[in-house]
């Protein structure tokens, strides 16, 4: 089978276990439709039928089939931006959430969200509405930089500094968010709560639209730089001598990467471990072929945040478990795993 064809055959296969998910996703909940079933109730929706009752209407639309879009967003957004970043580093732990950008997106929200009121109204009306989604993109984008700053030294990455400053930087972000939620009032420190946490519960099909658009911006940018994250792999120096711009290719991932991990915080707060898991479970399928990995990693975190956040809100019926919370613990073992394997490689 050539690659092509085995790709477009992986691609067709796991997007029908994405749809089979969302299946499951849209018929769980607490919510009871009587003698129809979700799927009917979504057909109904769909037709414009006016004999729907309002409240079937507003679960199965407004809610559930708002909820799965986001996840599956958001999951392939975040997967997709950790496999970019680990092969931008050559490194398995090169994450949004390991090297400061989930903290540096959540401080920037958490800044607007409780001292945005000193200033919001003297901003334009188009710029206050999705002010918070601004904020966390800058706040990412700044931490990317100053990661990269602090790392590299002459043309070089240094992998081990790449991911102390990020420890560096998580600390400063999020314990300055922590001084925050310490003087927000009420209504804030839910806000805040919930972005430390990690929900979907505040889809809208507006918020939908956003990242839908924001995906296939940074898609069209991202998904064709497989070639060349795999040329990344033999070095910089050897990836020029190939005829690739390195830097070049460097300052579109890093503002492509913060522009996709901005957009997810604000929205869904903080959600880790996606860009650490998905990708290294294709590596272990697919090596280091970022032809197969970029584009398959996209559909694959798709997978597993919709996976997790049906879990999250069916484990503890009639609350919810935050998503955050979940993806952890199926990331943490994860990250164990990887540093034994480079233990054993030293």
């Amino acid at each position: 089978m050539k690659a092509q064809s085995k790709l477009y055959f992986y691609i067709i296969l796991s997007t029908i276990l994405l749809v089979f998910i969302a299946v499951w996703s849209l018929s769980t909940g607490v919510y009871d439709f009587g003698d129809k079933s979700a799927f009917e109730v979504l057909w109904k929706v769909i037709k414009g039928d006016s004999d729907l009752s309002l409240s079937d209407k507003y679960i199965v639309w407004d809610v559930r089939a708002a909820r799965i879009v986001m996840a599956i967003i958001i999951g392939s957004m975040l997967s997709v931006s950790g496999t970019s970043l680990q092969g931008l580093f050559r490194n398995p732990l090169a994450t949004g959430d390991l090297i400061g950008l989930t903290a540096g997106a959540t401080l920037m929200a958490a800044i607007t969200i409780v001292l945005g009121g000193h200033f919001r109204e003297y901003l334009p009306e188009a710029v206050q509405f999705s002010l918070v989604g601004i904020a966390a993109f800058i706040g990412s984008l700044l931490a990317m930089l100053l990661v990269y700053k602090i790392s590299t030294s002459g043309g070089k990455t240094n992998v081990v500094m790449m991911l102390l400053s990020g420890v560096a930087i998580s600390a400063i972000g999020f314990s300055i968010t922590g001084f925050l939620i310490y003087i927000s009032k009420d209504e804030q420190l839910r806000d805040l709560t919930f972005w430390n946490m990690g929900s979907l519960a505040a889809a809208t099909w507006t918020k939908n639209i956003i990242l839908a658009i924001i995906l296939i911006i940074s898609y069209c940018i991202l998904l064709p730089k497989g070639k060349a994250l795999n040329a990344m792999m033999l070095g910089e120096k050897d990836a020029q001598h190939l005829g690739i711009n390195v830097e070049r290719l460097k300052k579109q991932i890093v503002i492509i990467v913060s522009l996709m991990v901005g957009s997810c915080v604000a929205f869904s707060g903080t959600i880790g471990f996606v860009g650490l898991i998905v990708p290294y479970i294709l590596r272990l399928l697919f090596k280091s072929n970022y032809s197969f990995i970029l584009p398959l990693s996209a559909i694959f975190g798709s997978v597993l945040l919709l996976t997790a956040d049906t879990v999250s809100r069916s484990v503890v019926e009639p609350s919810e478990l935050p998503i955050g919370i979940l993806t952890a613990m199926m990331g943490a073992p994860i990250f164990i795993a990887i540093l034994l394997k480079f233990k054993k490689s030293v």
